[in-house]
């Protein structure tokens, strides 16, 4: 339990310190950094930067979305298949966020488990 919450708040703190001079993919480095560096096991190497960054990005939308009263993203919601839900827009920022950050934790994961059997 603990390595989840360590894993979870490190992607968090990566990812937002990232995201203030990199691009979007920057949640992809924070997430297999985290990855890398506290170890997971099974489908939690998955779900845990899943969460992080889901969360993250889902937050980080609607704050800057409710800044102008929703006016642009219901506008992007009426171009993508949503029927102009500006709510749905920023689920699915959120899950395609995590599912960049879940993909990279899970490299991570599965660089430092193949660089520590080659030490041995």
């Amino acid at each position: 339990m603990k390595q989840f919450v360590t894993n979870f708040i490190l992607t968090l703190i990566l990812a937002l310190l990232f995201s203030l001079f990199l691009p979007w993919w920057s949640v992809m480095v924070a997430a297999f950094i985290s990855g890398a560096i506290v170890r997971l096991k099974n489908v939690s190497a998955f779900f845990v930067p899943f969460l992080a960054i889901a969360l993250f990005w889902s937050v980080f939308a609607w704050l800057l979305s409710s800044a102008n009263d929703f006016i642009l993203a219901k506008k992007i919601a009426v171009l993508l298949p949503l029927g102009g839900n500006a709510l749905l827009l920023i689920l699915v920022t959120g899950v395609v966020g995590g599912l960049a950050a879940g993909f990279a934790g899970l490299f991570g994961n599965q660089c430092r488990a193949a660089i520590s059997r080659n030490d041995k």
